[in-house]
């Protein structure tokens, strides 16, 4: 979750949407996201709505403690069920993230996920995701994960070379990850992926191999691949104001990409999304799909942002503040806006455009088509999904998705 909340209209005490939002409810899947805020250390690169313990000391560190949130997400899980009403859908996805998730005990998010189910029932073929540091779980947390309802787990591994992770001031031991994938298989965990950041500083092309193979050698049926964002005010980029470490430029990452998706096609992972490869149909993140096409989703906790039939809302940022808001009977939103049908139209084609199966062309408007055209002409856009009424990256397209798609939104 994003560190700074956009601006917005109030959001109602009782957290109420307007009626059109549920209208059509029916077709669409739901999701719930679930925030845990709380990490041991902070990341030097992390620009993400999470507060260690130091940091929760003072105003509202009684009301932020670990040893009531899961109680409170229930409640806000409570709250879910009273705004959405009669609402008949079970949940289709739930996401745990962070900040790190598996600070918890084991038995607080089983608890947060039975919330879930009291409430409105998950449907039979549910994924359900955690998000775990690799130095806080063992095979026995992992055993209470998946006999509690979870059957996916996302572990954090950025990189296979101390080197690397000291930059990033990540504090597991290499080797740890991949140890990971054997023991949450061994617990029975169908789907399992490792995330992988490119373009650190200090890091050269053999060292991201190195983690390539690594992550490809442990057995994960999906792998995420991220180019490293050095965002304003974390201590990386401190760091790198300073002249300690340097700065990766847009050509290193182009090439660490190409790198990635080589190395992945060889090991039989397909590309389904810019950043995300999967062994199967199976593998792919539908959570995430959610997000990348519109769907509806819940997001729980501080800071959590949600979307349900084009209204989107975020929490309050502090656990403070977010328990507090909860303890007196008020949704825990900060504020919300209205999506109109062209902010809608232009979202489709910002989020569909990075999957495999592109976006229909019928959502562009006339300046958009002609860009797309001339994007096929430089080799942005495959010809073949684009007879068919579809614009799909191509390899070099991926490399430069962000400014293919500004071109196709206007």
């Amino acid at each position: 979750m994003p560190s700074v909340l956009p601006d917005g209209e109030p959001m109602p005490e009782d957290g109420a949407l307007p009626a059109h939002a549920l209208e059509g409810a029916g077709e669409r899947p739901l999701g719930f996201y679930l925030h845990v805020p709380y990490c041991a250390t902070r990341c030097g690169y992390c620009d993400f709505n999470t507060y260690t313990a130091s940091e929760l000391r003072g105003a509202g560190g009684v009301l932020a403690s670990r040893d009531n949130y899961a109680g409170q997400v229930a409640e806000e899980i409570r709250l879910a069920r009273k705004v959405l009403g009669d609402d008949p859908r079970p949940v289709r996805t739930v996401f745990v993230g962070g900040g790190t998730p598996t600070l918890l005990a084991a038995g607080d998010l089983v608890r947060m996920l039975g919330a879930i189910r009291d409430e409105f029932g998950l449907a039979d073929d549910a994924e359900v995701t955690t998000e775990a540091n690799p130095e806080s779980v063992d095979p026995a947390y992992l055993a209470e994960l998946r006999a509690g309802g979870f059957n996916r787990i996302s572990f954090g591994m950025q990189s296979a070379r101390q080197h690397v992770l000291k930059v990033l001031d990540r504090t597991h031991t290499p080797g740890r990850p991949e140890a990971c994938v054997a023991e949450a298989r061994a617990a029975g965990f169908e789907h399992v992926n490792l995330d992988l950041i490119y373009g650190t500083p200090g890091e050269s092309d053999d060292d991201w191999r190195a983690s390539l193979e690594a992550a490809i050698g442990a057995g994960p049926d999906h792998v995420s691949a991220y180019a490293l964002i050095v965002e304003e005010g974390t201590q990386l980029a401190r760091r790198i104001r300073r002249g300690e470490v340097p700065m990766t430029d847009d050509d290193v990452h182009a090439d660490r990409y190409l790198i990635a998706d080589s190395v992945f096609a060889e090991a039989g992972f397909d590309w389904y999304e810019v950043s995300n490869w999967a062994t199967s149909e199976a593998g792919r993140c539908l959570h995430n799909e959610l997000y990348w096409r519109g769907a509806d989703w819940w997001g729980a906790g501080p800071g959590a942002h949600s979307h349900v039939g084009g209204v989107r809302w975020w929490n309050v940022k502090h656990p403070g503040a977010y328990a507090a808001a909860l303890g007196e009977g008020r949704s825990p939103g900060a504020g919300r806006e209205v999506l109109s049908a062209e902010d809608r139209r232009v979202e489709r084609v910002l989020l569909e455009l990075r999957l495999r199966e592109g976006v229909e062309l019928e959502l562009l408007k006339p300046a958009g088509l002609a860009a797309s055209r001339k994007a096929l002409a430089d080799g942005l856009l495959a010809a073949e999904p684009y007879g068919e009424g579809r614009a799909v990256l191509t390899l070099r397209g991926r490399l430069l998705a962000d400014a293919v798609v500004r071109d196709l939104v206007d």
